[in-house]
C-alpha cells in the first residue's frame, strides 16, 4: 500500500541561538527557538513521516517537557523516526519539503540539506528534495519573526 504524510513546523527567530536548518548551521544573526535544535525542516518532514503511518506527531513522540530531547539534533529526530516507522513496516519513497522563510537565503545550502536528510533517513539523495520561498514580506515569516517548513511524503507499506 502507498501511502501519503504531509508534515509543517513554525519556529520563532530570537537571538543568541544558531539556525540549523536541514541539519546545516547557516550563518544569521538569529536563529530558531525550540527545545531541540529548532531544525523546522527535519521536524515538518518527521511529522510528514509519521503522518503518512497514521502515528502521532513529534509533540507526542518527542514532547518539549522531556529533558531527554532537550538540544536534540534533527539528524537525531529524522533517525528515530525512521526507526518508528520502520517498525510499522514503511519504507520511505520519496520526500518534497519547502522552507519558508524572507531571510536569509537558503539557495546556497539547499543541496547539503539534502544531502544531509537523505543521510539520516538511509536514502538516495535524489528522492528528497528541498525547495525554499518567501512570503514577499507578509505574515510572521514575511517579517522575519520565524520560519516554517512543509513537507509531503510518500511511503510503501
Amino acid at each position: 500500500m502507498i501511502r501519503i504524510g504531509t508534515g509543517y513546523d513554525v519556529h520563532k527567530l530570537v537571538e543568541g541561538r544558531d539556525l540549523i536548518i536541514g541539519e546545516v548551521k547557516i550563518p544569521y544573526d538569529k536563529g530558531l527557538e525550540g527545545h531541540s535544535d529548532a531544525d523546522v525542516l527535519c521536524h515538518a518532514i518527521a511529522d510528514a513521516l509519521l503522518g503518512s503511518c497514521s502515528l502521532p506527531d513529534i509533540g507526542v513522540q518527542f514532547p518539549d517537557n522531556d529533558d531527554r530531547f532537550l538540544g536534540m539534533s534533527g539528524d537525531s529526530i529524522l533517525k528515530l523516526t525512521k526507526e518508528i516507522i520502520t517498525k510499522e513496516g514503511a519504507k520511505i519513497l520519496n520526500i518534497d519539503s519547502t522552507i519558508i522563510a524572507q531571510a536569509p537565503k537558503m539557495a546556497p545550502y539547499i543541496e547539503q540539506m539534502k544531502k544531509n536528510i537523505a543521510n539520516s533517513l538511509g536514502m538516495d539523495p535524489k528522492d528528497v528534495n528541498v525547495k525554499a520561498t518567501t512570503e514577499e514580506k507578509l505574515g510572521f515569516t514575511g517579517a522575519g519573526l520565524g520560519i516554517s517548513a512543509q513537507a509531503v511524503c510518500l511511503v510503501e507499506k
